[in-house]
């Protein structure tokens, strides 16, 4: 398409004013002031048929097939045109669906017999699928009075996934801390309660450990010797509602969550765990069996990634009750939820009640720093004292429910995101090490 540039109106227009000036000055010059604007206008075309045609113009485009959630990733675009006598500058901007930075024009100066290429950022900002659909491309006449305009069909599809690419360094530091220290090894052996094998009896051992039966049989002291349990069944419960796909710090909650239950899936099954996942709010959204092995991480990373953000609100008595009644034997439910305050969290505390009956439940919420921002806020005028009133009393509804929850035995995590995922992993090794499972 071929139209006009800002520039050529403006010339037109100024044509005005000097055929007037013109006129005044001399009636008889009415020729030379209606000559000024078929001027312009002869001006116009000929920059118009000066254009690159689109035609001439060679366009390569190249595009990630995946982005992680909280990543950047490139949109590479080339360009070279066809028996070029001058330079041409062209703005590119992508035509994109999907949940995303909105994008900023690029231009590309493309020279006589040479090419030229740019970088376009793509932000992801929920999980799910952005798709690149077309590329509008613009270029102007050498005199810049005229300029073509054209969309050119892409069809790309790009995948947003969580981010997993620190996973398995953040969890070799578990591993690595230990095993530089010993400490693993003695770990391993001596303060689980699964019985491992018989050794001699020495100075120094617990007299409590002592097998008097097979002593007596083999005629020596001989002490019974543990290991760290394996095969305990982990739940990663997500709260899939409304108040989980609030953004907070980029992200919404419910993608820091993921992140924090994959690294805390990886390290479980490094340990020999069997780990699953559940996902509701309204209804059941998603229940993964647990199971261990490196196939495990596999399923658990795909079915992850197909939690979606919804808008319902939680039922939690639902969802927890549904949970309950499929774990058959006692497991650690690590439920990663939101909740407002202590109205809304009744229901929430009553379907923990029951949980924390049969199973060890890992209570997981991130705090928000917005509100502690607020309440340190200067009190300049009514107003920040009236949010920080308000901002105060929210804070001090959500330490009464956690509370609550901490005397019912549930363990509690408010935390910022930046820190939730080593913290998660923490309070894993140590509800483990005290053989609460």
């Amino acid at each position: 398409m071929i139209r006009p540039t800002l520039r050529a109106v403006l010339t037109f227009a100024a044509t005005g004013p000097a055929a007037v000036a013109l006129l005044v000055h001399d009636p008889a010059l009415w020729p030379i002031a209606f000559d000024l604007g078929l001027f312009v206008l002869a001006l116009i075309g000929v920059d118009a048929l000066l254009c690159i045609r689109p035609s001439r113009l060679k366009l390569s485009v190249d595009a990630p097939s995946r982005l992680f959630i909280g990543s950047e990733g490139r949109l590479t675009i080339g360009a070279a045109i066809d028996g070029a006598s001058r330079p041409v500058t062209i703005e590119a901007l992508p035509e994109q669906s999907g949940d995303a930075t909105p994008p900023d024009p690029v231009r590309l100066v493309v020279a006589p017999g040479a090419s030229a290429s740019a970088m376009l950022p793509l932000k992801p900002l929920r999980r799910g699928r952005i798709v690149i659909e077309a590329l509008w491309l613009r270029w102007r006449g050498p005199l810049g009075l005229a300029g073509r305009s054209q969309r050119r069909p892409l069809a790309f599809t790009i995948d947003v996934v969580p981010d997993i690419r620190g996973i398995a360094s953040s969890a070799i530091q578990f591993f690595s801390r230990d095993a530089i220290d010993g400490i693993k090894v003695q770990r391993q052996k001596g303060e689980g309660t699964e019985f491992e094998a018989l050794r001699d009896h020495v100075q120094g051992l617990d007299n409590r450990f002592i097998d008097w039966k097979h002593s007596a049989k083999h005629l020596k002291l001989l002490s019974k010797e543990f290991q760290v349990e394996r095969n305990h069944q982990i739940i990663l419960a997500f709260d899939t509602g409304y108040l989980m796909a609030e953004p907070i710090a980029g992200l919404p909650r419910l993608d820091h969550a993921i992140h924090a239950g994959l690294l805390l899936g990886w390290v479980a099954l490094r340990s020999g765990d069997h780990v699953g996942s559940f996902a509701f709010d309204a209804r059941i959204r998603q229940y993964l069996q647990p199971s261990r092995g490196r196939s495990a991480f596999a399923r658990l990373q795909n079915a992850s990634g197909e939690l979606a953000y919804r808008a319902d609100e939680t039922n939690f008595t639902l969802g927890l009750a549904e949970l309950n009644a499929r774990l058959k034997r006692r497991a650690l439910v690590i439920l990663f939820t939101e909740f407002i305050d202590t109205t809304t969290a009744e229901l929430l505390l009553e379907g923990l009640q029951r949980m924390a009956n049969r199973h060890a439940v890992i209570f997981v919420t991130l705090s928000d720093p917005l509100l502690a921002n607020v309440v340190d806020a200067d009190p300049g005028s009514f107003r920040p004292v009236a949010e920080a009133v308000v901002a105060r009393d929210l804070q001090r509804e959500r330490a009464i429910v956690l509370e609550r929850l901490a005397r019912m035995g549930v363990h509690c995590l408010e935390i910022p995101p930046r820190g939730l995922a080593v913290d998660l992993v923490n309070r894993y090794l140590t509800i483990k090490q005290r053989g609460l499972l």
